[in-house]
């Protein structure tokens, strides 16, 4: 009905009620009434033509724009249109994760002739459970609705298949979905959710920057809400996402995915993490995560555990421990120690605590050099005692322990570092050695390779540049860097980590014809009770290998961890669980990458010097 057309029947209206007043005031008139009942008729009617024209007036002024705006809506219906997500690009700028076209499959119930019959017709082309087909019954008899899902993101052939069948009130609608070029990615690249917004890893960390922004078609429908083919259509056109390049290689990540999954699978471990970083620009070129399902196969679907999960590290921290004190000039490679094969500390005390080192032994004297060769825990405890408590502990937060990385990955972990005057016990002592602080795989990687970079801190980096829809490329700033070590103590350090490979516990990392360095590492896992011991009494591990090569020249930090491998074999070790794989992870850079040896680099001498003694 018209605004006019309400005006008009609003007249008569009125015209009416003072025709029936005007009768009421004329029947039985005295004469002393006539001139007050007329003056009263008269403003009666003044009142009620005032308010007719109140409320014309209304209509046609401040009541017009809702009266318009709700014909609208009875003849128009608005249709989002999901923008195109940006994709994720890897350093040659070859596709990690992209999107690619789907269709989702959705239901008016009001429409729908059949509920059950059509439930059953779907449920079989989706693959749905009899439970889930029985939901989807129950929504298709819901006509108090127009709009139910049936199937968000179907793959085209099975949405070609289903409207093919022309079920009643069945249709569709064509969005964008994601997809990975290689399904080991997904612990990295993350997850997006139906409607397009990253929930986990680098899709959800650069989501602002790969989301778009959504369209919409205003078309013109009948009384029966079918569009009107000669109707006028309005709107706004979708905006595509930015695509993100990263640091990422495809080609390497592959292979390390691979490598590392092989590995776990063989010694039965639960789980294994691997980082490949430039040690120069702290790019990450690859980062793997691989678990064990509870059905008992592996995948990297359960997230990047590399950069969220936290554990002590240790005998990877002795380049720490022995970096600050050779820095801090209290020690030489050449310096002895007198080291016990046992010793109680703080005896006496509700602090005693007993130590072994890594391998049964008298009294021996040893040099810094074959301390950090082999590995020795108490060597390691003697060095630490002669820095300050308060010094040690700033070396620790310099190399970027309890604090998260620039990295920015989602629900990224900042290990466990507490300050110095909260140590307590041996903590001073036990830090030297890996155990008394945490630190996620990423944290560990890039501390070691201070030592690579020359004694200089780079923050690790993932994202290396933009491109807008104008197909502009943005870098992004460079990693943040600060000096930890003096040039001359990285070079020392590199030394000895290259011997610990030729001569010591990282004998299985070795390279033919080209020498790299690196640090073991074993630790015991501290289990939920507090203790190192399982509730079923037994022990379980973390094997870890950090290095870097070339050892004179590095150009790449590479980290392998094994979480939980067979307690009960010699592969629970960091020289046997882990070392093999950074060798393997070192053949592929060497090939891809072309790396090759500096100018009389012929790798590793075939004889142990006599300084280091025999080995163990």
């Amino acid at each position: 009905m018209s605004s006019a057309t309400r005006s008009i029947r609003a007249t008569d209206v009125v015209r009416g009620q003072a025709r029936r007043a005007a009768d009421s005031m004329t029947t039985n008139l005295k004469g002393g009434d006539i001139r007050f009942r007329l003056v009263a008729m008269w403003f009666f009617i003044t009142a009620m033509l005032l308010l007719v024209l109140l409320r014309v007036t209304l209509l046609q002024t401040i009541w017009a724009g809702g009266y318009q705006q709700a014909s609208l809506n009875q003849r128009t219906r608005v249709s989002i249109v999901r923008a195109e997500r940006g994709s994720i690009l890897d350093r040659q700028g070859f596709e990690l994760a992209l999107p690619v076209p789907a269709r989702t499959i959705f239901a008016d119930p009001r429409m729908v002739t059949d509920p059950v019959g059509t439930a059953r017709a779907l449920a079989g082309l989706l693959q749905l459970t009899p439970e889930k087909e029985i939901k989807l019954a129950q929504s298709l008899q819901n006509d108090g609705s127009s709009f139910a899902y049936v199937a968000r993101q179907a793959p085209q052939e099975i949405a070609a298949t289903i409207l093919a069948l022309n079920l009643p009130g069945i249709s569709s609608y064509i969005e964008s979905s994601r997809s990975l070029t290689s399904e080991t990615l997904r612990a990295v690249v993350g997850r997006t959710d139906p409607d397009g917004i990253g929930i986990s890893g680098l899709e959800k960390q650069f989501n602002d920057v790969l989301a778009g922004t959504d369209g919409r078609i205003v078309r013109e429908v009948n009384s029966e809400g079918q569009s009107i083919a000669t109707g006028p259509t309005d709107g706004e056109n979708a905006v595509r996402g930015i695509d993100v390049i990263t640091t990422l290689d495809r080609n390497i990540q592959f292979q390390v995915d691979g490598i590392l999954s092989q590995q776990i699978q063989r010694i039965g471990a639960r789980s294994g993490t691997a980082i490949v970083m430039d040690s120069a620009t702290g790019e990450i070129y690859a980062m793997s995560s691989i678990r064990r399902n509870a059905n008992g196969t592996y995948s990297s679907e359960s997230g990047n555990f590399a950069a969220v999960e936290a554990y002590e590290p240790g005998s990877v921290a002795k380049v720490f421990s022995v970096a600050a004190a050779l820095n801090e000039q209290t020690i030489t490679p050449a310096s002895l120690f007198k080291v016990p094969g046992i010793q109680v500390f703080d005896k006496g005390t509700q602090w005693e605590y007993t130590i072994k080192d890594a391998y049964p032994h008298a009294l021996e004297e040893m040099t810094v050099r074959k301390i950090l060769v082999d590995s020795s825990n108490l060597g390691a405890a003697l060095i630490s005692q002669t820095l300050m408590t308060q010094t040690s502990y700033d070396y620790l937060k310099a190399f970027g322990f309890g604090t998260k990385t620039k990295l920015g990955f989602p629900n990224e972990s900042s290990g466990a570092l507490k300050p110095a005057k909260k140590w307590q016990g041996t903590e001073r002592i036990t830090s030297s050695y890996g155990y008394g602080y945490a630190s996620t795989a990423l944290q560990l990687v890039s501390a070691v390779n201070v030592v690579a970079n020359d004694g200089v801190y780079v923050a690790p980096r993932i994202l290396s540049a933009t491109i807008n829809r104008d197909g502009i490329n943005t870098p992004t700033a460079p990693s943040v860097t600060h000096r930890v070590l003096t040039s001359e103590t990285a070079q020392t350090m590199r030394s000895l980590l290259t011997d610990v490979v030729c001569f010591g516990t990282g004998k299985n990392a070795k390279i033919q014809g080209m020498s790299v360095a690196g640090k073991t590492g074993t630790g015991y896992k501290l289990q939920d009770n507090g203790t190192y011991i399982t509730d079923d009494g037994l022990r379980a591990y973390f094997a870890s290998f950090v290095g870097f090569l070339p050892a004179d020249k590095p150009k790449f930090t590479v980290l392998v961890s094994i979480d939980e491998p067979d307690p009960a074999t010699q592969d629970r070790f960091g020289a046997t669980a882990a070392a093999p794989v950074f060798a393997n992870i070192s053949h592929v850079l060497i090939n891809e990458l072309d790396i090759r040896p500096s100018a009389g680099d012929a790798g590793c001498p075939s004889e142990r010097p006599a300084e280091l003694g025999p080995g163990h």
